[in-house]
C-alpha cells in the first residue's frame, strides 16, 4: 500500500468552494482509478487555504503511471485545479508503524 501525500494551497476566499469540489473530485474520478484504495481529505485550522490530501493506492504504479498518465488525472485537475494558489506538492509513503 502507497500514501500519496499531496499539500494543497488554494486561493484565499475559496474554501466552500474547494470543499464541494474536492469531494466531487474524489468521489466521481479518482475513487474510479486502478489500484485506487481510499483517501483522506484535512483542513488547516490555523491555515484555511492549506489542506492535505492522503490518497491510498495498491501500488506506486498506480498514481504515477496509470492514474497520472491517464484520462482521469486531467478530469480530476479540471475539477480542482482552478482552486490551486499553487502546483500541490506530492510525496508517496509506505507504512512504517501504526496504532491498533
Amino acid at each position: 500500500m502507497i500514501l500519496e501525500l499531496a499539500d494543497i494551497r488554494i486561493q484565499p476566499g475559496r474554501q466552500a468552494e474547494f470543499d464541494a469540489a474536492i469531494q466531487r473530485g474524489l468521489n466521481e474520478v479518482i475513487a474510479h482509478a486502478q489500484g485506487f484504495r481510499g483517501f483522506k481529505v484535512n483542513k488547516g485550522v490555523e491555515s484555511p487555504e492549506r489542506y492535505l490530501l492522503m490518497i491510498f493506492w495498491e501500488t506506486l504504479e498506480d498514481h504515477t503511471v496509470r492514474f497520472r498518465g491517464g484520462p482521469l488525472f486531467a478530469q480530476w485537475r479540471a475539477i480542482v485545479g482552478p482552486f490551486f494558489a499553487a502546483p500541490p506538492v506530492v510525496e508517496h509513503f509506505t507504512l512504517l508503524a501504526k496504532s491498533a
